[in-house]
């Protein structure tokens, strides 16, 4: 059983505990009302004389803190709210959280003890102390304005009379309490959704009820809701969703094409990955009467089969992108549609939305077009195929399409080399992948590149999202973008501080600069042994991409306005833009933004959500990869360190691990911040970021998805 399900006493010996909060939640809730001792012993149900005499003490010390104000002899006031604000709480695995305001410069410092019940990511009032000379800010939470979340994965430690789930998240930091009533059919062990529907003042834990029973831990269907659920994540559609897309008319009628452009004719293929079956995007190639091409980027038209003010429409948006898990896709849209109706299969007729090129041989644009289309696809390659084509080693495509590819790979390169050199930044950053059999379980992990295909397809995309939101947005009409902000400055400073130990360094003394740094480093890390880790510390220096309809720009790729127009199959924000730019098309008037704006705002948190949960199951096949290689030395890289440990990632396959402080026993290592490194005391040894070290599998652990590693030491 869990230590923290012990229940706790408000009373302990003279003393309640966490008075002081519950003292200002009182208050918080009674803001505009004059209050007696009497009143606040009350509404906190203490009735003895000791407990009110506390609290008598404690109103005196609130009031020398200017917290509260006594306006009548023994009645007190709440002070204005100059000390109150409104964040989200960060919790640490220690326990304790920030808040962070953004009112105010600083994180809000919040010990556990002043937590008041709030949990990870919640939105609270916090009441914020005066700061005194060299400390921290800090404050107690006085009022949780609204949950982040209130159901949570976790394992159930069964008892005759109760139960307690013990949470997944590492940063949820109380078991919930279950009363036999609410156990539902769930048995000691099992892995459980557990919902919280109360959590009383004088608790140490949330009370809940299990809704859910997902199955024995380690099992790996159970493993992979759980990281769903997690997150807030569907893995099934309601039946009346299902129900509605299977009845909604799929034939292409004469008079649907005759609305439309018909490029039937034009030669069309797709380019993806060799396993998908959701093909949003097909690509046009046509040599022109005058020596130009014309290209056309046709992307499945979704919002013609799914209206709004419909089921599909609502559970659409509220999934707002398809999950890519390692074994599975969790997609946004019914099978029938994302798979079927919507996916540009070859020697299939599609409805699509088109961004259709006049280009000359140099890549530069002379002439665009925007509208609704139909297509017929030639031919379905995979990036492989489509590789063969242009490294000249393939054999059996027809010469049309082969010129076709080798003219698109050439533009592509132009058009990726102008980019380059108007400030974006190259994220070429690798994936892991896993070779998996017929159960799901990992027999190989493998790190997938992008190479000359991918970016082909990757060119024209970016190019099709630049051009129409750049046509939306020059005529200053409401739209979604995809907006990226400029690096912080402290985050590029502390990047500076790691890599500097490696030989490299970045020029933040311009925008312009900062980019040429960046992508110098990027290339030069490249295929080191240190890449991934600076890779990823690069990328954690970065702003976060969002939706808005409030544009700024996109920094990463230097284009002053970008939008999501190519994969409205897999995410909501591009059926938006295909709606609206149908709209501007047929002369309709700017759209109020606000509407628009709540919902870039959710999918903005479904993305992250989303890709929480797809990290997660790369560490969780990773983790059940190794558990088969227990007896097998890795090299590594240290790609973390901290006070009670390194972490080590291996450099085959990217998995990371930790080597705890306590199993290193060659000498007594203390951690020095400065240096990034563990320094032993008595031979000055020292393991530093970014060193390269061999270790074995110590202990892998599927249900907190975490791994441990011994060091092989010389």
């Amino acid at each position: 059983m869990s230590k923290r399900k012990k229940s706790i006493f408000k009373s302990k010996g003279n003393k309640i505990r966490n008075l002081d909060t519950d003292i200002l939640q009182v208050f918080n809730q009674n803001s505009n009302k004059l209050l007696n001792y009497k009143q606040i012993a009350a509404k906190l149900n203490i009735v003895d004389a000791n407990g009110r005499n506390l609290v008598i003490q404690e109103l005196q010390d609130l009031k020398a803190q200017d917290r509260i104000e006594e306006v009548e002899r023994g009645k007190f006031l709440m002070v204005p709210k100059s000390h109150y604000y409104d964040g989200i709480v960060e919790v640490t695995t220690r326990g304790n959280a920030y808040v962070v305001c953004e009112d105010l410069e600083h994180d809000i410092y919040i010990p556990s003890r002043n937590l008041n019940h709030a949990l990870n990511n919640d939105l609270v009032k916090v009441y914020v102390y005066k700061r005194k000379k060299n400390k921290k800010q800090e404050g107690d939470i006085v009022e949780i304005l609204k949950r982040a979340k209130t159901e949570f994965v976790g394992v159930l430690q069964k008892s005759k009379n109760f139960g307690f789930v013990v949470p997944d998240d590492h940063k949820m930091y109380a078991d919930i309490f279950v009363s036999p009533k609410e156990l539902s059919d769930a048995q000691d062990g099992d892995k459980v959704l557990a919902e919280i529907t109360d959590w009383p003042a004088n608790s140490k834990n949330p009370f809940g009820k299990i809704t859910r029973v997902l199955g024995k831990p380690g099992d790996h269907d159970t493993e992979i809701h759980s990281i769903l659920l997690e997150y807030g994540l569907p893995y099934s559609f309601p039946e009346h969703v299902e129900a509605y897309a299977s009845k909604l008319p799929i034939d292409i009628t004469e008079e649907e094409i005759g609305k439309r452009r018909d490029m039937r004719e034009d030669l069309t293929f797709t380019i993806d990955p060799k396993d998908a079956k959701d093909f949003d995007d097909a690509l046009s190639f046509k040599v022109l009467e005058n020596g130009h091409y014309e290209i056309g980027i046709h992307i499945a038209d979704v919002s013609h089969y799914v209206k709004e003010d419909t089921a599909l429409e609502e559970e659409a948006y509220l999934r707002a992108t398809s999950v890519y898990l390692v074994d599975r896709v969790v997609p946004m849209l019914p099978e029938i549609l994302s798979n079927n109706v919507c996916s540009l299969r070859p020697n299939e007729e599609k409805l699509t939305f088109s961004v259709v090129f006049e280009m000359d041989e140099k890549g530069h644009l002379l002439n665009q077009w925007f509208g609704r289309t139909v297509i017929y696809s030639d031919k379905r390659f995979a990036y492989e195929d489509a590789q063969e084509i242009i490294e000249g080693t393939t054999t059996g495509v027809d010469q049309p399409l082969q010129e076709a590819i080798l003219t698109l790979d050439s533009l592509a390169k132009k058009l990726r080399k102008r980019r380059m050199s108007e400030g974006a930044i190259s994220f070429d950053k690798t994936e892991v992948k896993f070779n998996l059999d017929q159960n799901a379980n990992p027999i190989g992990v493998y790190v997938k590149e992008s190479r000359d295909a991918n970016k082909l397809i990757e060119e024209f995309m970016l190019l099709a999202n630049k051009k129409v939101a750049e046509f939306i947005g020059k005529k200053k009409k409401t739209y979604i973008y995809r907006i990226h902000d400029e690096p912080n400055i402290d985050k590029l400073a502390l990047l500076q501080g790691i890599i500097t130990k490696f030989g490299y360094r970045i020029d933040t003394n311009s925008r312009q600069s900062t980019s040429e740094s960046l992508n110098k480093l990027l290339s030069d890390v490249h295929g080191r042994p240190e890449s991934n880790m600076i890779e990823t510390l690069t990328i954690r220096s970065m702003s976060k991409a969002i939706y808005t309809t409030e544009n700024i720009g996109h920094y990463g790729l230097a284009f002053d306005y970008y939008t999501h127009f190519t994969s409205p199959i897999r995410r909501y924000p591009d059926v938006m833009a295909h709606r609206l730019l149908q709209h501007y098309l047929d002369g309709g008037k700017s759209v109020q933004a606000e509407k628009y704006e709540e919902k870039c705002k959710h999918s903005s948190e479904r993305e992250y959500m989303a890709s929480k949960a797809e990290r997660d199951s790369i560490k969780y096949m990773q983790i059940k990869y190794m558990q088969n290689h227990d007896d097998q030395e890795f090299e590594g890289v240290i790609s973390g360190v901290t006070e009670w440990g390194i972490y080590v990632e291996i450099i085959e396959n990217k998995c990371e691990g930790m080597v705890r402080i306590k199993d290193i026993t060659s000498d007594y290592f203390i951690f020095d911040e400065k240096q990034y490194a563990l320094i032993g005391q008595a031979d000055k040894r020292m393991y530093q970021l970014g060193d390269q070290v061999t270790v074995t599998v110590k202990n892998t652990d599927l249900e907190r998805k975490h791994l441990d590693f011994n060091l092989v030491e010389d």
